[in-house]
């Protein structure tokens, strides 16, 4: 679907992640989900986290759905975590369901944390194009996520965030950065809540950068069942003057963002397939 964002205006955008967590693990606390920015800490060996969840994302008159999604990861040996996510993906105004495009990935911790080094590790992400691109559904072609996550504790307090490159050669995207930082404390033994800030660089030709502020956290049922949960707003602001019309989208596996320019839908709606802007998954996304 293409993701055009309207010129010159700032574009709030509400929306919700909510995730179901289980696993079996030595301990139950979660850096990274429910939020974009991650962490650098792997499952341990041998242990695994089960994610359901879904995202709702709304701007401007349309919406994007993740839902439901199935995440799964794994520690495959020290250090490494083996990650896959599988996607529902549904959005207006095309309103077609399907499967979305299919998330690998491998997170490798090259630091352990000390007291006084931080965690320092990395997440390559391969986004595969199961998702059908013509209904909105999908990016069209593989593309990537190359990020470094660091992470430092000070005892109820956690604080991890990094940067990161994401390779993109599908018709009408483009290479970008994006970066992220996030703050958490434990509030009590069964509650975390945090914030993060995500600034993504525009994802595709004459795009726009955009910038999101996510309050979330978790809550601990017990061991290895949680509840995961996000609500934020986004705020997408020109780069450039160039950067006043075209398309966006959001590739995150957990949320999708989707904006439309009203006044020229159908003009757009027409060139949709020979422009090549095609939304992937948030998102997130």
């Amino acid at each position: 679907m293409r993701i055009c964002p309207q010129p010159d205006r700032l574009f709030p955008v509400a929306r919700v992640l909510v995730l179901l967590v289980s696993g079996f693990t030595t301990a139950l606390a979660f850096a990274g989900p429910p939020f974009k920015t991650d962490d650098p800490e792997p499952v341990p060996w041998r242990h695994y986290e089960a994610y359901v969840f879904g995202t709702v994302d709304r701007g401007l008159g349309v919406s994007s759905w993740t839902l439901p999604a199935f995440e799964f990861n794994v520690g495959a040996a020290p250090n490494l975590q083996l990650h896959v996510v599988i996607p529902g993906a549904y959005g207006t105004p095309m309103g077609h369901y399907g499967i979305g495009d299919v998330e690998l990935g491998a997170k490798y911790r090259l630091v352990r944390e000390t007291g006084t080094r931080p965690e320092v590790g990395v997440f390559p992400l391969l986004e595969l194009p199961t998702g059908d691109s013509s209904f909105g559904l999908g990016n069209g072609q593989v593309w990537a996520r190359l990020p470094v996550w660091i992470q430092k504790s000070y005892g109820p307090w956690t604080s991890y965030g990094g940067v990161g490159y994401q390779i993109n050669h599908a018709p009408g995207m483009k290479d970008s950065l994006f970066a992220g930082w996030l703050i958490q404390r434990q509030i009590t033994k069964r509650l975390v809540l945090g914030t993060e800030i995500y600034h993504q660089e525009a994802q595709s030709v004459g795009a726009r950068q955009a910038t999101f502020v996510d309050p979330g956290g978790y809550y601990n049922f017990r061991e290895n069942l949680s509840l995961l949960f996000m609500l934020g707003i986004r705020s997408a602001v020109n780069a450039t003057p160039r950067d006043t019309s075209g398309c966006t989208t959001r590739g995150v596996a957990n949320s999708r963002h989707l904006e439309v320019d009203r006044e020229d839908e159908q003009n757009r709606s027409a060139n949709r397939d020979r422009s090549g802007c095609r939304s992937r998954r948030q998102a997130a996304g």
